[in-house]
């Protein structure tokens, strides 16, 4: 029997390997896409299946037929793991902007024609020439946002929302989600104990680690997509998350639940863009992928399926996204593109050394067995 069951395992490993590394039928085109999980319109709740629709679009185009075979991450430091492996072939990759920058100097993104993307010129020009792609050479911004901190306003008591302590506060002891990855949760310590998210001094990182301990008995569980239905739920009552996904929670809330949502005054800004990988199979339709998620369309179907603020202005400068955002969500959503740039170059997270990641994931590894 279990001869039996390692054969089968190995025939499927092999054929997820194929699938990944671009196989398929000899008029099947195939594009392996990883993204974030809950980050695409995907058909539910009556929105556009993207990914559908690029693959119909694409046959009537071109008159060849293109298979996306989709799949999904939780966290920049899974789909890097799993890229740096070198087990799987992925022709577009949608990481964060530090994740991007450890991956441009590590070789692993190939340099974009944007011939092939002539939708580009609709992103504004406050997301060009960022830190991580200084030269616009690898990267077509996809959605950015803010972390903020999420609660329950019928467990919470609204005195006590407003800035970080609220992670940290003993009454809420059970009631609190940290995030699952070590960059976002140091994060949240750093930015309440006014710390450089961006400090090359271990000395700032052993700091933070120590407020992380702290916080740890309070904590009920360490998460990234769990986050939904836990505090949809009301299962718990804190967590910080980025600003889209309160939108997609506050949709989805239980009777007994209130979610608020705010801004804590320091605070990570970030962009997710994107890429394509060296290990991709099929560059040219990879980029025409690209071309057609900035297109009308999915582009705004994206957009309001996954609550994110978009950097295109097909987007954003649509009356009826707008109206169908609703004022609160535009103004936490977008909170002043003009002034982007300067808020973003404050509190974006940098990419850091090998031996600096190497010191902090020993923390991080720290942290979690105690």
């Amino acid at each position: 029997m279990k001869k039996i069951l390692s054969i089968l395992i190995l025939a499927a490993m092999a054929l997820s390997l194929c699938v990944l590394a671009g196989c398929g039928s000899k008029d099947t085109l195939t594009l392996n896409v990883y993204n974030w999980g809950e980050y695409i319109s995907d058909g539910s709740d009556g929105s556009l299946d993207t990914v559908k629709a690029f693959e119909e679009w694409y046959e009537a185009a071109y008159g060849e037929k293109v298979r996306v075979n989709y799949t999904t991450y939780a966290s920049n430091e899974d789909m890097y793991a799993k890229l740096s492996s070198g087990a799987v072939s992925y022709d577009v990759v949608i990481p964060s902007d530090y994740m991007i920058a450890r991956m441009l100097e590590e070789d692993m993104l190939l340099p974009l024609d944007f011939d092939n993307i002539p939708n580009y010129e609709y992103i504004d020009e406050s997301f060009r020439s960022l830190y991580y792609d200084p030269d616009d050479l690898y990267t077509v911004p996809y959605t950015y946002g803010v972390v903020g901190i999420i609660w329950n306003a019928n467990v919470v008591d609204e005195a006590d929302a407003g800035d970080w302590d609220l992670m940290w506060n003993e009454k809420y002891a059970g009631n609190i989600l940290q995030f699952n990855n070590s960059r976002d949760a140091f994060a949240t310590a750093q930015y309440k104990l006014g710390l450089d998210v961006n400090s090359t001094d271990t000395a700032t990182w052993d700091q933070a680690l120590a407020e992380l301990k702290i916080q740890a008995p309070l904590v009920k569980s360490y998460v990234m997509d769990e986050i939904y239905n836990m505090m949809e739920s009301g299962e718990a009552a804190v967590g910080a998350y980025y600003a889209g996904d309160y939108f997609t929670m506050l949709d989805a809330e239980a009777d007994n639940v209130d979610l608020r949502f705010y801004y804590p005054e320091r605070t990570n800004y970030f962009v997710d863009a994107m890429c394509i990988p060296s290990c991709c199979q099929h560059k040219e339709l990879a980029e025409i992928f690209i071309n057609y998620m900035l297109s009308e369309e999915p582009a705004i179907a994206n957009a309001e399926y996954i609550w994110y603020a978009s950097p295109n202005s097909i987007v954003y400068e649509n009356e009826d996204y707008i109206d169908e955002m609703g004022e609160e969500a535009m103004e936490i959503l977008y909170p002043g593109i003009e002034d982007f740039s300067s808020l973003y170059n404050s509190y974006a997270y940098r990419n850091m050394s090998n031996d600096l990641l190497d010191y902090v994931n020993t923390l991080w590894e720290e942290l979690k067995i105690n």
